[in-house]
């Protein structure tokens, strides 16, 4: 069985830089503290981190976020499959990280022979990324006139920006938009963890923007490769005509820049094409329809991944899984 150490896996991610965030080693540590157990399976060119969640009776689920990635997937899968039967996982749930209908996904997708598509995902499948390409004039000259007129009115309205390591505020802002918005949000100490993971080598940050004194908006802001990813934001209720969201968008576009960076990843947004994104977003209010509607006007370009596939194990308790999931949804509606 190909499993490898965390330390060889920080190796073979520094061997294959274009993999994503979710695939580090720091996003497994960061799991493990939360019900997760993370696993690191390499076979040949390809690997992928898997997370393990137990439940009752010995059993387990398995999962791999934003991969595999690299290259000849087929020894990797019956590395993976074996894993997984030893530590008795129900089933394999996959979210890799390729582009819908490129040369990489059309190759992986053909490496899954006895996949089905899944019955619900869990990271969102489809983003908008921002192209950091050229000066930050032609940032703005890509963005839409009004997020264009917002990111130069917040440099006048007497904002201070700052990088911050106070979780403490970052969850009370977090805590104000999850009541506003209406969805969950995590614990204090997942985002503590979260930094604590993603601190080393500045890979993760908080973009902090006051008004004489007073946090309006954060985000939290990681850099893997290439890539900068925007993965949780908050603000606050008060002084929204200052713009302090769009102030700490630019200045995450700034620093993944400095850093490197190509693009910008805006993270989650409705799973629906463009045509019907453009047509519903001012009406709809449900879901990341909101989000979309503030992410749209940066300039980006809407992209989509394969989406989320399952490998059955256990025919009978995935069923059991399915149905449990589908009851849990309409409690929640």
């Amino acid at each position: 069985m190909a499993e490898i150490t965390k330390e060889q896996w920080k190796s073979f991610c520094a061997e294959n830089p274009e993999h994503s965030l979710l695939q580090d080693a720091e996003w497994g540590e960061l799991k493990s503290s939360f019900g997760w157990e993370p696993a690191y399976v390499q076979a040949g060119t390809a690997g992928a981190m898997v997370l393990f969640r137990k439940l009752p009776a010995g059993l387990k689920i398995a999962y791999i976020p934003r991969g595999p990635f690299g290259k000849d997937f087929s020894p990797l899968w019956k590395e993976i499959h074996a894993l997984c039967r030893k530590k008795h996982a129900i089933f394999l749930r996959v979210e890799p990280d390729f582009w819908q209908g490129t040369p990489e996904s059309d190759a992986l997708e053909y490496s899954m022979e006895g996949f089905i598509p899944s019955f619900a995902t869990v990271q969102p499948p489809r983003t908008i990324l921002i192209s950091l390409d050229g000066s930050e004039e032609d940032w703005l000259t890509r963005m839409n006139q009004k997020t264009r007129y917002n990111i130069r009115l917040s440099q006048k309205k007497d904002l201070t920006v700052e990088e911050s390591t106070d979780t403490a505020v970052f969850h009370d802002l977090m805590t104000a938009t999850g009541s506003r918005d209406a969805f969950g949000i995590h614990s204090e100490a997942y985002y503590q963890k979260c930094l604590d993971c993603f601190r080393e080598g500045k890979k993760g940050r908080i973009i902090l923007v006051r008004y004489e004194g007073k946090p309006l908006s954060a985000l939290m802001l990681f850099i893997e490769g290439k890539r900068g990813y925007y993965l949780y934001g908050a603000s606050s209720n008060e002084e929204r005509n200052r713009m302090p969201n769009h102030l700490a968008q630019w200045t995450a576009m700034k620093i993944c820049k400095e850093a490197g960076c190509t693009e910008y990843d805006l993270w989650g947004i409705p799973d629906e094409e463009e045509s019907v994104l453009e047509e519903q977003f001012q009406d709809r209010h449900d879901g990341l329809w909101p989000v979309y509607r503030f992410k749209r006007g940066f300039g980006g370009e809407v992209k989509r991944t394969m989406g989320s596939y399952d490998f059955v194990y256990s025919p009978l308790l995935y069923k059991a899984v399915k149905f449990a999931d589908a009851e849990r949804r309409k409690r929640a509606s």
